[in-house]
């Protein structure tokens, strides 16, 4: 059963804090869930985002936008309060910026490290696995329409996308063509219009030795292709399925050996 992104920020310990962004914001503490007050949830979530410590005249500038500085300011420090009084600590803040607690478990670092391991080539054995995700859930603050959650959003979507391609090719690589092909599945399920999602797709069933569902992969993505955008599919994708197609040396020598002595 594939597995949301939060419960693999551990969680178990009494002590352990983790920040949920896919489907929330909402935080862990030790397992259990703890709701972030509506006026804080764009604050903590900014800050999560940004990684390192980020100027509160930034962070306010940003999340309060419609208001002057000085209004924007105190909803920033109301935004803290709220945080502290639900028992949630884990921004902390001196006069000038702000930045997550040491020791804070975010599930976008999490799937963002197992992306970077798999596109950088150097994956652990665990990362071979898509039953780590689930991807359906992998919606980065649903509903937020924020200039900036929308940019993270569409990072993190390129950045899955990109890793569910690689961890095809490495699964290819392995032999384990079945699980290629369901990963493969997976990538062209969240964009059907990506060549090289459906180029991946592509390469494993012909590693696999289906070259009928290669075909018809292919057919499926081309009409799909001419119907949505009005083009034909890139020359890289159609090269597998002409190279796959064609008969082997050997073989076409017998063809044209054939030939001559029925002429």
């Amino acid at each position: 059963m594939a597995t949301h992104p939060g419960a693999l920020l551990g969680g178990g310990d009494a002590h352990d804090v983790c920040l949920n962004l896919f489907g929330g914001p909402y935080v862990t503490v030790g397992g259990r869930r703890v709701d972030v007050p509506e006026g804080s949830k764009r604050l903590l979530a900014f800050v999560a985002l940004s990684e390192g410590q980020v100027e509160r005249r930034r962070a306010a500038g940003t999340i309060w936008s419609t208001n002057d500085d000085v209004r924007a300011g105190g909803n920033l420090r109301s935004a803290l309060w709220r945080l502290k009084g639900a028992g949630i600590d884990v921004l902390e803040a001196d006069k000038t910026a702000l930045w997550l607690r040491s020791g804070t478990h975010v599930d976008v670092r999490l799937l963002h490290d197992w992306a970077g391991r798999l596109i950088g080539g150097c994956p652990e054995r665990a990362d071979l696995r898509l039953t780590r995700w689930h991807t359906d859930s992998l919606e980065l603050l649903p509903g937020w329409y924020d200039d900036w959650a929308i940019i993270e959003r569409e990072c993190i979507r390129q950045q899955l996308l990109h890793a569910l391609e690689a961890l095809a090719g490495h699964l290819i690589g392995s032999g384990r063509h079945a699980e290629a092909v369901g990963v493969a599945v997976t990538a062209v399920a969240i964009e059907p219009l990506r060549e090289t999602a459906q180029r991946v797709l592509v390469e494993t069933h012909i590693a696999e030795g289906n070259l009928v569902e290669a075909r018809r992969a292919y057919r499926a993505y081309r009409s799909l292709l001419r119907r949505e955008l009005g083009v034909e599919p890139g020359a890289r994708i159609t090269g597998l399925i002409e190279a796959a197609s064609a008969p082997a040396a050997p073989q076409r020598a017998s063809l044209r050996r054939l030939a001559i002595v029925k002429l």
